[in-house]
């Protein structure tokens, strides 16, 4: 583990900071976790764990070298450290979500993965799209970097959520969370729309799942010629 963790410091030293090179470093992961054809919940599980040294890693890194100016502070805030965390609270949510699913089809599957759509979507109204932050976000506003990405900045006057309590205020400005959480949603989203409607929605990280995975005929042609009869004979298909 330790010298893993060495090694993904290593490519960290060389990323400088590059948001291009560490979405690049993960998708690769990503790219040869699904090569291993691995169920899904193994694969999420798998991120989570590679996510999480990453973020730790990361973490060594800012406390043994610092940022050299408050425009690296405010880069590493806004776009580098969400990408890790985000991904991260994605994949381990995928990994619960898995691990509680009842069925792997049918009516049950179904309402199960639609309650779990209408949570992110409630979720999401009451924590996130209302808020001046989220507008502030996404219209791609800079202004207010100074204050939102920059640690030390925390507004405890403006009702800020509990967990910014449990955060390092070494290693976050908490606003860096709040754009972790809507990277994640995001790609939650689209993860469980794939559930519902996979054939609508069939682009979407770790999609291969054991019930996508391909199927083969293991007996004679014969034996398939009569089934497909016997089915045609019977009705059952036209």
């Amino acid at each position: 583990m330790l010298a893993y963790k060495s090694v993904i410091l290593s490519k960290l030293l060389i990323m400088k900071y590059s948001l291009q090179n560490l979405i690049l470093e993960i998708h690769n992961k990503e790219d040869k976790i699904l090569s291993q054809s691995k169920r899904l919940i193994d694969e999420a599980y798998e991120m989570t764990l590679y996510l999480q040294d990453l973020l730790f890693s990361v973490k060594k890194l800012i406390t043994e070298e610092g940022f050299k100016n408050d425009t690296e502070e405010i880069h590493f805030f806004r776009t580098i450290k969400p990408q890790i965390l985000g991904k991260l609270i994605y994949y381990n949510k995928v990994y619960r979500i898995e691990t509680t699913c009842p069925v792997s089809n049918g009516k049950m599957y179904y309402s199960f993965f639609s309650t779990q759509l209408a949570i992110l979507k409630r979720d999401y109204s009451e924590h996130l799209c209302n808020s001046d932050f989220y507008r502030y976000y996404r219209s791609g506003r800079t202004d207010r970097d100074e204050t939102y990405f920059r640690r030390g900045n925390i507004n405890y006057h403006d009702g800020l959520n509990s967990i910014v309590f449990e955060i390092d205020p070494t290693y976050s400005t908490f606003f860096d969370y709040k754009v972790a959480r809507i990277i994640s949603n995001e790609l939650l989203y689209s993860y469980l729309l794939t559930k519902i409607s996979p054939d609508e929605n069939p682009d979407v990280i770790l999609q291969n799942s054991e019930s996508t995975k391909d199927i083969f005929w293991t007996d004679s042609k014969n034996a398939l010629i009569e089934l497909v009869y016997a089915l045609y004979a019977s009705g059952a298909i036209s």
